[in-house]
């Protein structure tokens, strides 16, 4: 039986533009965190009109022009797969603006949401201002590409960032969590997780689970699948003879990332 937690690809057709993927908050245990997976044939347009979220347009793959108003970033995108292992260009749009996005080869947009809290100017989040950061060692470690990080004051409640990890290593590990609005120790962050896998007939593991037990789900993830994260700690596990990449979205009451480790694993930190 499928998990609650985990979105297969759904592509419906909305007009020229294929929806690949969508998790929006009504459907959804989250209050906080949307996201959609759009498809976009060389030529076709995709329009829609912010309300109270704000949105991060990623340029997955392929190359797009995206408008809202006056604002015109042609031809961004730098990368015609996730697994060239190098930055991309995004666009902010803050809430109550109008954008569109239009292929100009065939792409893939990711889109993510959060409350806009305030409004801030339209940006462009350009590759060339992301340096790819090493982390974890041994069996653990992974290469991150931060597009909105908390550091960064162009989103008000958004954060955004890839991860890659190769064969054999896990992510998001030791286990971690961020579900408590308890900072400066830990800070209460909804998460989704949009995975691609490299051959992409492979799969990898992602585990959700709480300290009580309330939930724990362990998923055999597939290309292109979505892992909704609401609460809890959420490991992934990529098999021997496969890469894993996928694309977090996270937003909560406050926009700072502070993560609690699982005690249980915590010592694994402490190796030499």
């Amino acid at each position: 039986m499928a998990s609650h937690l985990q979105r297969k690809p759904l592509n419906k057709q909305l007009g020229g533009v294929t929806v690949v993927q969508e998790v929006l908050k009504r459907d959804s245990r989250l209050k906080y965190v949307a996201f959609r997976l759009i498809e976009l044939e060389p030529g076709s347009v995709y329009e829609e009109k912010l309300d109270g979220d704000e949105c991060c347009i990623v340029a997955l793959t392929g190359r797009i022009t995206v408008t809202q108003d006056e604002h015109v970033f042609e031809n961004i995108g730098t990368r015609d797969s996730v697994f060239e292992r190098k930055p991309t260009d995004s666009v902010f749009v803050s809430g109550g603006k109008a954008f569109s996005v239009a292929g100009v080869t065939g792409a893939r947009a990711a889109l993510c949401y959060a409350p806009s809290l305030e409004p801030l100017p339209t940006k462009v989040l350009a590759a060339a201002e992301i340096e790819p950061e090493q982390r974890g060692k041994y069996q653990n470690r992974r290469t991150v590409h931060n597009i909105l990080p908390d550091s960064d004051p162009s989103a008000s409640s958004l954060l955004v960032v890839e991860v890659y990890t190769e064969s054999g290593n896990f992510s998001s590990y030791p286990p971690h969590k961020h579900d408590q609005d308890n900072l400066p120790d830990e800070s209460m962050l909804e998460e989704t997780y949009y995975h691609e896998i490299d051959p992409r007939q492979g799969f990898v593991f992602q585990r959700v689970y709480t300290d009580d037990r309330s939930l724990d789900e362990t998923m055999a993830v597939e290309h292109g699948d979505v892992v909704i994260v609401p609460v809890g700690y959420h490991p992934v596990g990529v098999p021997d003879g496969y890469a894993s990449y996928y694309l977090n979205v996270m937003a909560g009451p406050k926009r700072i990332w502070k993560f609690h480790n699982d005690p249980d694993h915590e010592w694994i930190l402490n190796r030499p």
